[in-house]
């Protein structure tokens, strides 16, 4: 692993602002790093509520994103972090918070600019580009290809470096990275995929076979999932959002995004650990909870 270095001497906050813990939080850490010397940035109008942004900063010349909130605002910032090229960190004040570093009653919070300083810890992670009608669209997670309103199972075509593998009588077809197995992916009956796996999984969602299982594919596959004639409409969704109506007889194109997602962490991270902390992975539900 390697380590982040200090170019530009400024942070920009990416917050969920609609919670009072998240907006206080991103203040201590606004007066903490600026105590260090340090412009902060905050992105587009979350400035509006928090009112912490260094006058003339620019929240994309950061040379770190710090979010504040839960998964899902970590997923947003993750978009942008990475167009940019710039690593994120997490501050979890929602509900689960698999992808963040730091909890919010974590005192090494306010430790962070010395952190950052004597230097983070890279924690590089493929993320997935959806390509339809043009449009790329990009997902940390997980791409989703979703039957619209209607009851009735239709098929999705799946395709890997064009070759017509699956007709899956089924609701949808998700694609995950090995970082989004842990979220939708594994509700829908897909396998947990280490980080340091290569490769991307597919799982159909409520297949109507005895037999459908999860594949595990080489990350450097080009996977098209069809939609079948009958079927109305369906979605486009990359990372819980729906980001497109998809016409019957067309396609959507997944693929490895040529941008890695670049995690700052504080210390290498132990991800079983991670899965018997946030997810209860090998504890027996006999087990007294911690």
């Amino acid at each position: 692993m390697t380590t982040l270095e200090v170019g530009k001497k400024q942070i920009t906050l990416y917050v969920d602002v609609s919670r009072e813990n998240a907006r206080a939080i991103a203040a201590r850490v606004a007066s903490s790093f600026r105590g260090h010397g340090f412009e902060i940035g905050v992105w587009k109008d979350q400035n509006r509520a928090l009112d912490l942004a260094t006058p003339g900063s620019r929240a994309e010349d950061a040379s770190l994103f710090i979010t504040v909130g839960g998964d899902g605002t970590l997923l947003r910032a993750a978009r942008v972090a990475t167009e940019h090229h710039v690593a994120l960190l997490g501050i979890n004040t929602g509900r689960l918070g698999f992808l963040t570093e730091l909890d919010e009653d974590d005192d090494r919070i306010d430790r962070l600019p010395e952190f950052f300083e004597r230097g983070l810890v890279v924690d590089e992670r493929a993320a997935l580009r959806a390509t339809y009608a043009g449009q790329s669209f990009f997902a940390l997670n997980d791409v989703v290809v979703r039957k619209g309103e209607v009851s009735r199972t239709v098929p999705f075509g799946v395709s890997l470096d064009g070759e017509h593998i699956a007709d899956i009588p089924a609701d949808g077809v998700c694609v995950a990275t090995p970082t989004g197995s842990t979220a939708y992916f594994l509700s829908a009956g897909g396998s947990i995929i280490s980080p340091r796996v290569d490769g991307f999984g597919i799982v159909p969602l409520l297949p109507h076979t005895l037999f459908s299982r999860p594949l595990i594919v080489p990350a450097s596959s080009r996977i098209e999932i069809g939609c079948d004639s009958e079927i109305a409409h369906a979605h486009l969704e990359c990372d819980g959002d729906v980001l497109s109506v998809l016409e019957a007889g067309t396609s959507v194109s997944v693929e490895r995004h040529p941008n890695a997602v670049r995690f700052a962490r504080i210390e290498p991270l132990r991800f079983f650990e991670r899965l018997e902390e946030k997810m209860r992975w090998g504890v027996s539900i006999k087990a007294a909870s911690r």
